[in-house]
């Protein structure tokens, strides 16, 4: 599925509607691969397919220009779990905040409070599985497409230090919600 399929699901123009009222009204917004996609596309950038699928462990580099206090900070690098064939364009205003060698555009964010991700911090070890075992015909050789057995045979801590950047994220975008008030 992707953000463009409207004809195919006529129900993305009334989510995109949302997603742009729900920004103009300041509310704060976390996107995630598909949900990111959304985010760009609803103000007005380009999805499209990416020149590599990228599914898998691969590792993605915070920005060193996000120096910015009023951004998220993410580490340096931390490996972490991609499922998507398709990017984006940065909407107007964005801040790149991470990327990847295969996807320029890993993360951004909107003024304080809006993010959109590309990459899967939420994954957990069922979920991981689940994507191998319902999305295997996607496990296509490529650059940045890993097998089954790899994907899944993962050092627990990996999910846990990933884990651990998003509930820091989830933390940063709390923290914005809460001075605004």
């Amino acid at each position: 599925m992707s953000v463009n399929d409207e004809a195919a699901y006529p129900w993305l123009v009334q989510e995109k509607e949302f997603i742009r009222q729900a920004i103009a009204a300041g509310k704060p917004m976390l996107g995630i691969c598909l949900g990111g996609q959304l985010i760009a596309n609803a103000l007005g950038a380009e999805v499209y397919p990416s020149a590599v699928k990228e599914i898998g462990w691969f590792p993605i580099t915070g920005e060193a220009n996000s120096t910015d206090l009023d951004l998220f900070q993410f580490p340096p690098s931390t490996e972490v779990f991609h499922w998507h064939g398709e990017t984006f364009d940065l909407p107007p205003g964005a801040e790149l905040i991470a990327s990847s060698e295969a996807c320029q555009h890993q993360a951004f964010q909107i003024g304080r409070s809006v993010i959109g991700l590309q990459c899967h911090l939420e994954t957990t070890p069922t979920a991981a599985q689940a994507l191998v075992d319902n999305c295997a015909d996607e496990l296509i050789p490529g650059p940045f497409v890993q097998d089954a057995a790899t994907i899944l045979i993962v050092d627990q801590t990996r999910f846990a230090t990933m884990n651990a950047v998003l509930v820091q994220l989830m933390e940063y975008l709390h923290h914005q919600v809460v001075s605004q008030a």
